[in-house]
This record gives structure tokens, sequence and C-alpha cells, in this order.
């Protein structure tokens, strides 16, 4: 057990030979003081760091919340096809995650690091790619293959972007501390990443006079009204909205991307320079997914991300059909994301407080209350923004903590596999893709849910069993999914103790694998007695 490794890092000293302590002793002391500096990163390099976040959540949010209701009244691409849309991109961007850590643990380290070149080259293609997303073609036969295309190239670049991006949490800093500091600072700017997302697309596109039919009583009714006013002057205005988000939101990705390119730095661990090559992937696949740790983590976080995803999904339709706020919803969704921007700094003093495993507990749940008043009251636009207020807190806490407790798995996987390096990218590419591919899988069944109650394209109101339907996948549906994750979290075993413990044990191994006075075979020695 890790409590049991940091023992006997503690008491390696007296296993060694003394030639080998002699030697050692003094390096070790009188580098000791440097190495601490080194790692101690400074405000600029956090948030330049932190913003090479906002790029993914920026263009997710806007993705989450409105491409399901842009593909279904502004695009007019009918309910079963935006599912598969839907269904597929997610379901390939999943597939993506894994492919893409595999290609980066293969990765040669260049003067750039490993990384960030990813990062460089990925980013051009991903900023076109999602401006055709929110382009109408002409041929309205072809927009389903036009818009799956689009989606799934722009979701292959933006996996490019931030599997590295994510896994850079390891080589900003070897401080446990520091790179807990640079998360909070991260899921900082990523929540206002997606208040920035919400607002651009939420408010531009909230200008637009979207024209929708009073009364749809048959299909055919329906899809000759859409053909009639496919060409009218608001609907034109409508789709020009969308595109001048898009631009402002590729700008706001280049920008980030820049910073994040210009102002960090990947740095190796002391004792992976030292060590043989890289671990195969598939092996070292196979070890990440026999590490029980990993799996528990994931598992719970997989049923809590989901509720959270149903929600951002549906959230629209449900302001918009549901609860009648055709013209509140990006006003609703800059009240949620502001409050979760806003307690991510809360929420960062909670769990180095009390805990990582309590702060998932208080700030999971605290969102089920608030799901269970939506679906109970009445419309009321007041209390809908109180709720909103309040669910932002949870959201802020569903953000934060399940990057925060990656890099602890990771710690802990070392400890177990010391021999082993290049597996970070496989912890943070998989933990994305087992939550893509099921986010992929509830979306697509939401849309094919909506289409079987009866969903009317660009209907200025639904009828009963579709508002009925968008209430269970916005409140009945979330919260058995997050009492469900809340269970499953019971199994995780690294509490605050064990971080501690590993804390110390890791220390120890970088202490002596930088010690200068140690031989090559001195320093495997000691990396193989701890």
């Amino acid at each position: 057990m890790a409590k049991g490794e940091g023992a006997e890092s503690g008491s390696a000293a007296g296993l060694l030979p003394t030639s080998i302590l002699q030697s050692t002793e003094r390096p070790a002391q009188v580098k000791k003081e440097p190495k601490k500096k080194k790692q101690q990163l400074s405000v600029c390099n956090k948030l330049c760091y932190a913003l090479g976040g906002a790029p993914y959540q920026v263009t997710g949010c806007a993705l989450g919340f409105f491409l399901q209701i842009y593909l279904l009244d502004v695009a007019q691409v009918g309910p079963f096809s935006a599912s598969i849309i839907l269904f597929v991109g997610r379901a390939w961007d999943a597939i993506t995650d894994p492919l893409v850590g595999l290609c980066i643990s293969k990765s040669p380290w260049t003067c750039l690091g490993r990384l960030m070149p990813w990062i460089i080259f990925s980013t051009p293609l991903a900023v076109i790619a999602y401006f055709l997303i929110w382009f109408v073609p002409d041929f309205p036969h072809g927009q389903t293959y036009w818009y799956l295309l689009f989606y799934c190239l722009f979701e292959t670049m933006v996996t490019c972007f931030h599997v590295p991006y994510s896994a850079l949490t390891m080589f900003i800093s070897t401080e446990q501390t520091e790179r807990d500091s640079a998360t909070a600072y991260r899921m900082t700017v990523e929540v206002l990443g997606t208040v920035l997302g919400t607002a651009i697309q939420g408010q531009i596109v909230g200008q637009a006079d979207t024209p929708c039919f009073q009364d749809l009583n048959s299909s055919t009714v329906a899809s000759q009204s859409a053909n009639h006013t496919h060409g009218t002057t608001s609907h034109r205005e409508t789709q020009k909205a969308y595109l001048l988000a898009a631009g402002v939101i590729v700008c706001i990705y280049i920008i980030c991307a820049v910073i994040l390119i210009l102002g960090v730095r990947e740095q190796r661990e002391p004792y992976e320079a030292q060590q043989a090559e890289p671990i195969a992937y598939f092996r070292g696949l196979r070890l990440v997914m026999s590490h029980g740790p990993y799996i528990k983590l994931i598992t719970g976080f997989l049923f809590t991300s989901l509720a959270f995803m149903l929600v951002e999904g549906n959230f629209v339709l449900f302001c918009t059909y549901t609860l009648g706020f055709r013209n509140e919803f990006q006003n609703l969704l800059l009240a949620i994301m502001l409050s979760a921007t806003l307690t991510i700094p809360i929420w960062q003093w909670f769990l180095t407080r009390f805990g990582k495993k309590t702060a998932v507990y208080v700030g999971i749940s605290s969102a089920v209350p608030f799901l269970i008043l939506v679906a109970l009251m009445e419309s009321n636009l007041i209390i809908t923004y109180a709720v909103a207020v309040a669910a932002g807190i949870s959201v802020a806490a569903a953000f934060l903590l399940p990057w925060s407790m990656l890099p602890d798995v990771i710690d802990d996987f070392h400890l177990k596999q010391p021999h082993f390096h290049g597996t970070e990218p496989i912890f943070f590419s998989f933990y994305v893709f087992f939550t893509k591919f099921a986010s992929g899988v509830s979306l697509g069944i939401s849309t094919l849910s909506l289409d079987f109650a009866g969903y009317q394209t660009r209907g200025c109101s639904q009828p009963e069993r579709v508002k009925f339907t968008l209430n269970m996948l916005v409140t009945m549906a979330p919260i058995v999914l997050i009492l469900l994750g809340l269970l499953l979290f019971k199994m995780y075993p690294i509490d605050e103790e064990r971080r501690r413990q590993n804390k110390k044990a890791l220390q120890a191994l970088r202490d002596e694998a930088s010690s200068s006075g140690c031989s090559e075979t001195d320093s495997t020695e000691l990396a193989s007695i701890l």
C-alpha cells in the first residue's frame, strides 16, 4: 500500500551501502534547495497554462448548449438525422482520445517538448472545422454529411489539442501543491471559458429573430412551411448570427493557444530521464486499466459527468419549450456559468481544507435539490434564476474535481510502477474517452427520445409529450446518475492520508534521482529500493 511505501522511503537510507550514502549525502543537500525553487510556478506561468484550457471549453460549451437546437431549428435537419450527427460525432470524438494518446506516447521529446507540437499543429485545422460547423450549405439533401464531416474533423483536432494539454498538468511542475494550484487556475479559466462561450453564442444568437410556427398540424404542413420560409430574411439573419458567434470564438481559440505555446514549458521528471525507453503503449494501457484507483475514479465521474451533460445538451430546449423562456435562455446560461466561475476558488479552498473526496460528496450532491425543485415547480422566471445561480455552485465542483484528482491517481501509479514512464497521456485520454463516448450515447438517445415524443422542428411550442420528455432529461435522469456516481465513489481509495504518503515517497524518489553524486547504477538501485 502507499502508506507502506512511504514508510520504506523514509528508511531507505539504512538499506544502502555506506559508500553510496557518503557520495550522495552532500550533493543532495546542496541541490535540494535550488531544486525546490525551480518547482515554484509564477502567477504568470499558471495563467498562461490556464488560458490553454479556454479553447476547449469555449467551443465545447457552444456546441454542447446550441448544436442540437441549431441542427433542428436553423439547419432544419430532422431529429433522427440530428441524433445520428450528435451520436457519431461524440463517439468519434471519444475514439480519437486513446488514438491520440497512443501517438503522443510514441512521440519523441523535441526542443518544444513532447506535447506542445501537437497543440501547435492542431490549432489551425481546428478553427477552420469549427467555423464550418456553423455554416448552412446550399445543398439541403447533403447537410447531414456536411455536419457529420466537419463535426468529426473538429473533434479530432480539438482532441489533438486537449489530450496533450491535459497531460501537460504532470509536466509543468513535479510539486503536487503547484500542480493543484495550477489546476485551480485552469478550472477557473475553463469555467470562465464556458461563460464566454455561453455569452458569445447566446447573446449574439439570442438577438436574432428566429422564425417559428405557431401551429403545426401535420408533418406535411410543417415540411411545406419550412421549405417556404427557408430563404426568408429572418432565417438568414439567424444563420449569420451563428457564423458571427463562431468567428468570435475562433479568435479566442487562436489567442489562447498562442499564449499557452509561448508561456508554458514542459519539464521532465528527474527520475524519468534516467530510466530506459518509455513503456510500450499497450502494455502501459494494460497496467493503467488494472490500476484500481483509476478505474474507480473514472467510473464514479462517468455517471456524474453524464448527469451534467444531459442537462447541458437539453437545457436550451428545456428553457424554450418546457419553461416557456424562449428569450431568456441565454441569460439563464450566463447566470449558471458566472456562478460557477465565482465559486471555483471556494471549492479549491474546500478541497484543500476538507479533502477531495469530501468535496465530491458535498459539491456534486448539492445539484440534486435544485434539480428536484426545477422538476416540481411551476414556470417562474425569478425562481428559475435563483435555481440557476445555485446550480452553478455544483457545476463548479464538477469542473474542478476530476482534473484535480487525476494527478493523484497518476502519482499513486508511479509509486507502484516506478520504472515505467510515459503513461500520463493514457490516463488523461481514456478518462476523456469514457466520458465522451457515454455523453454521445446519452445525447443520441435524448434526441431520439424527442423524435419519438413528436418534436416539431421550428415550432413556437411543442406537444405535452415533448415537454415531459425534456423535463425528464434535464431533471430526473441527471438525479439518478448523480446518486449512482456518488455510491460508486465510496470505493475510491485515495484519501488525504494516502495522498500525503504518496507525496512524501515521490519526493524522496526525485531527490535521490537528482543527486549528482550518484552514478546511473546507484540511481537505479535507489529507485528499486524505494
